[in-house]
């Protein structure tokens, strides 16, 4: 069993992030959202509201946190909306200064500020691999993390910034794991891991895209951030479509672990999966009880309508035994 390491201070974190070599961040954000038809018809599944701010922004902003002050978001057609929220919205800002309404305002001003912010079209459907592939001119031949829109890590943990403090002592390549019941490894990319000496951070000696349970070589699923090393693009370059007919970026980072050029991160925090209906109401309901301006009063009706609901299942019963 891999002990998770422990959550440095924030103090340690803000020191780390002065020296260290990574400064550029992609997001993929170029996916159809087809489990979340209707409502990603005409809204890209990244800006679904999670409370009151946009999925993507959550990702953002922990790429911000964490020093990288140099975002790519790789895009596709219709689009267009992820652009503009991370872009001055003048005639409203204008409005909402004309009112007065200062915490709106910072509000609507907060996404463009966060960091130097990029945008260019995938194109191609093809998959994460190639996806990550199309940064390959804005990255050059510096490391970069790589973050996934559909996994939201919460803001109280540093996932991130462990993964490039690992990359700063190891090099090569970093992927974010974590143990998953048996039954959901087939959902993931999963790691085959060795000790690495240091306690939460491991070996990777190969990767699976979606393996059945019983050809899983761990419970160690990759979830959606990495930190990477530029080498990566030219195994990109010459990896085959994998599953599903795509560029799997797991293949090129199984040729990588081969090197011995791959460490994981074990991760025991709180993530949620924005990707799945169920998760993604799970997710809005754990962040809005979390603030402290809606997590009092939400709370308060939330525990009014399930003892509702327990009630109402209760005189069902009684009312199926009568």
């Amino acid at each position: 069993m891999i002990v998770p390491h422990t959550t440095p201070t924030p103090d340690a974190d803000a020191t780390a992030r002065t020296t260290r070599a990574v400064r550029k961040a992609v997001v993929p954000a170029a996916g159809l959202g087809t489990r979340f038809l209707p409502a990603t018809k005409a809204t890209p599944k990244e800006m679904l509201p999670v409370v009151d701010k946009p999925a993507i922004q959550y990702v953002v902003e922990e790429a911000a946190a964490a020093g990288l002050d140099d975002v790519l978001m790789i895009t596709g057609r219709h689009k267009r909306a992820i652009e503009d929220h991370f872009d001055n919205a003048f005639e409203l800002e204008q409005a909402l200064a004309a009112k007065g309404d200062t915490v709106r305002l910072d509000a609507v001003r907060d996404p463009a500020r966060l960091a130097d912010i990029h945008h260019i079209r995938q194109g191609d459907p093809l998959g994460l691999g190639h996806a990550v592939l199309c940064a390959r001119h804005h990255v050059g031949d510096q490391p970069f993390a790589v973050l996934l829109g559909d996994d939201l890590i919460d803001p109280r943990e540093s996932l991130l910034s462990r993964m490039l403090d690992v990359r700063d002592r190891y090099e090569g390549s970093v992927v974010a794991l974590m143990e998953v019941p048996p039954e959901q490894i087939h959902l993931y990319g999963c790691a085959a891991v060795e000790p690495s000496g240091e306690d939460g951070v491991v070996r990777v000696s190969g990767l699976v895209e979606k393996p059945s349970r019983a050809n899983a070589p761990s419970h160690y699923a990759v979830i959606g951030r990495y930190v990477l090393d530029p080498a990566v693009f030219g195994v990109l370059e010459r990896t085959p479509p994998g599953r599903g007919g795509e560029i799997q970026l797991t293949d090129a980072l199984q040729d990588l672990a081969t090197g011995g050029t791959v460490h994981g991160v074990v991760f025991d925090g709180l993530r949620y999966d924005t990707g799945d209906k169920a998760d993604y109401l799970r997710t809005v309901v754990r962040l809005a009880c979390g603030r402290a301006d809606l997590g009092p009063e939400f709370m308060a009706w939330l525990k009014e309508f399930v003892a509702g609901l327990e009630e109402g299942h209760g005189q069902e019963r009684n009312r199926l035994a009568a």
